[in-house]
């Protein structure tokens, strides 16, 4: 597809980084346009390349009582009257080869969730629908195999990769950050994005362990999260010099029935970008930058 290779330029070329971004589940139709427009007339003042996100299942939920979204057809719908109304690419996720060539049909990039990346048949039939694949790093993963999961993706005819991280579990119902990561699954070779909301979930329910065997219950329906901390990871990931944000953004993180707590606001998201498009222009991060440790032998 000419138009798929050409948006992957786009994105691979973007300076000081693209944007993935919008709601984390599509609540309603009016919801998802409204959040479009406004997130695009803020990129657009800021001149970064976005590519707009929601999901229409949220399949991999906490408790089976979960708000998941509209489901693949109606969601779908939705989403392509976004693409066609806002003129935006759209990224969504897929859990099941069935659903690929379904979403190929309306998303130009298809996300393989973090707990699946390494599940090669859907892998291959993301691939095969000649979209760009988004493959979230799993949390239990090394970085190291993200190159595996995005050679799948090639072999399988498709050289339009993307891997993105989103941390790595830290005990029980926690995760932790490593920059480091950003950097070595640059051997990956494709851009690497950095999921900034995701990263700081509470995964698994807002509960505490007490004791040996009991819970304490604040909730448990939705993933916990730490929002405050968006700005911390976002800074530190456009520091180190990766090629693309992606961050879940609502106009009323309090309210939203999926990842509230890890949702940014979107009264506040020009001036987050702005901040860090001002550190990632300054950064060597991006560019290759070796030390040169010749004077020091022998």
């Amino acid at each position: 597809m000419e138009s798929t290779s050409a948006l992957f330029k786009q994105l691979k070329a973007a300076e000081p980084f693209f944007l993935l971004a919008g709601p984390n589940v599509i609540e309603s139709e009016e919801h998802i346009l409204k959040m479009a427009k406004h997130i695009k007339a803020i990129t657009s003042r800021l001149g970064l390349p976005l590519v707009f996100k929601s999901s229409f299942d949220k399949a991999n939920r906490t408790s089976s009582k979960s708000f998941r979204g509209p489901g693949l057809e109606q969601g779908l719908k939705i989403l392509e009257k976004v693409k066609v109304a806002y003129d935006l690419p759209i990224i969504t996720d897929v859990h099941e080869s069935s659903q690929c060539e379904a979403v190929g049909q309306v998303a130009d990039i298809i996300q393989i969730p973090a707990f699946l990346c390494r599940q090669t048949d859907l892998l291959v039939a993301a691939a095969e629908t000649g979209r760009i694949i988004n493959i979230k790093k799993g949390q239990f993963c090394a970085p190291s195999v993200m190159a595996n999961s995005a050679e799948k993706v090639r072999l399988a005819g498709n050289a339009n990769v993307m891997v993105c991280e989103r941390g790595t579990m830290f005990g029980y119902n926690d995760l932790i950050v490593d920059p480091r990561n950003l950097e070595w699954m640059r051997e990956a070779n494709c851009p690497v994005v950095a999921d900034i909301t995701h990263s700081l979930q509470q995964p698994a329910g807002k509960k505490v362990w007490i004791c040996i065997n009991f819970w304490l219950d604040g909730g448990g329906v939705a993933s916990g999260g730490l929002r405050e901390l968006i700005p911390c990871i976002a800074r530190t990931a456009v520091a180190v010099g990766v090629d693309g944000i992606f961050m879940e953004v609502h106009d009323d993180p309090l309210s939203a029935p999926v990842d509230g707590p890890t949702q940014w606001p979107l009264r506040n998201l020009e001036e987050l970008l702005q901040e860090l498009m001002a550190i990632a222009t300054v950064t060597k991060g991006k560019r290759a930058f070796k030390i040169d440790l010749t004077p020091y032998r022998d």
